[in-house]
């Protein structure tokens, strides 16, 4: 048998042969994984190629809990103490939602009341102060895993006043207090109907503190809210409105705004 001897100059001109072929299949691999790429991210776009921007809600809401107007020399006073007092507020909703986040505009028609124990006259009846109010909510409100967390400021608009005395007398006191104040307000909750977004009920905890003294100049003359110029011994104090208690709202979807990738004009989509 006869063996064939390959020169150094044959073997590289065998290896220069071979390169190109080596590039080629390279290059076929690389636009091979390139056009796989390519088909996932058309199919990925396919299936986002109509994105969801915002969308709405309505609702019907009421809450239930203790309100009060705190005073802090009221609560050291000895002629006077706080009583737990209720009220109550019904109204509507509207959502503005992006996502989880989103805006919760409510509009509420709220009653509370605040209740005195005069301990220094245990024959008659406790003092009192009603008040009546437009709220203004502005919140705003994360809700994922079926529950929220809401945060934001409320504008009061107030209504109606009315102080009743020891004796049972009403009288018309609205001059007395100013007539809107700002609340702080924190509350959170979760779903207890409906999970698809098309209609929900919403069951949660509130709690507002109001930021702004509720009692006007007229009514700091008066030692308004109690009318007792003994309790304001130590000079005047704010007197804040108060609540914290249980809201409940049904929800129903309304629709969004959603804009087409390739650039096509926003839509409203119904629900």
């Amino acid at each position: 048998m006869q063996l064939q001897t390959i020169s150094l100059s044959d073997l590289t001109a065998i290896q220069e042969k071979q390169i190109p072929l080596i590039q080629k299949n390279n290059n076929t691999r690389t636009m091979q994984k390139i056009l796989i790429v390519a088909v996932t991210m058309m199919i990925s776009l396919a299936s986002i190629a109509q994105k969801e921007i915002v969308w709405f809600d309505i609702g019907l809401k009421t809450q239930y809990g203790a309100t009060g107007m705190y005073n802090s020399a009221i609560a050291d006073s000895d002629e006077v103490d706080y009583i737990i007092s209720k009220g109550y507020g019904l109204g509507g909703k509207l959502g503005i939602n992006f996502g989880f986040n989103g805006l919760a505009i409510d509009f509420m028609a709220s009653t509370g009341t605040q209740e005195f124990d005069n301990v220094m006259d245990n024959e008659n009846a406790n003092p009192k102060v009603d008040y009546k109010s437009l709220d203004l909510y502005l919140l705003f409100r994360n809700a994922r895993n079926l529950g929220y967390f809401e945060i934001g400021p409320k504008f009061s608009f107030v209504r109606d006043v009315e102080f009743t005395d020891e004796l049972g007398a009403t009288a018309d006191v609205k001059d007395d207090f100013n007539s809107n104040y700002i609340s702080g307000v924190i509350g959170f909750g979760a779903n207890v109907m409906g999970t698809d977004g098309a209609f929900s009920g919403i069951l949660g905890l509130r709690f507002e503190y109001g930021f702004t003294d509720a009692v006007s100049d007229a009514g700091a003359e008066t030692s308004a809210p109690i009318y007792n110029p003994a309790v304001f011994t130590e000079g005047l104090k704010s007197t804040n409105p108060i609540f914290a208690g249980v809201v409940f709202e049904l929800n129903w979807g309304v629709g969004a705004f959603a804009v087409a990738k390739c650039g096509g004009r926003p839509k409203f989509i119904m629900f």
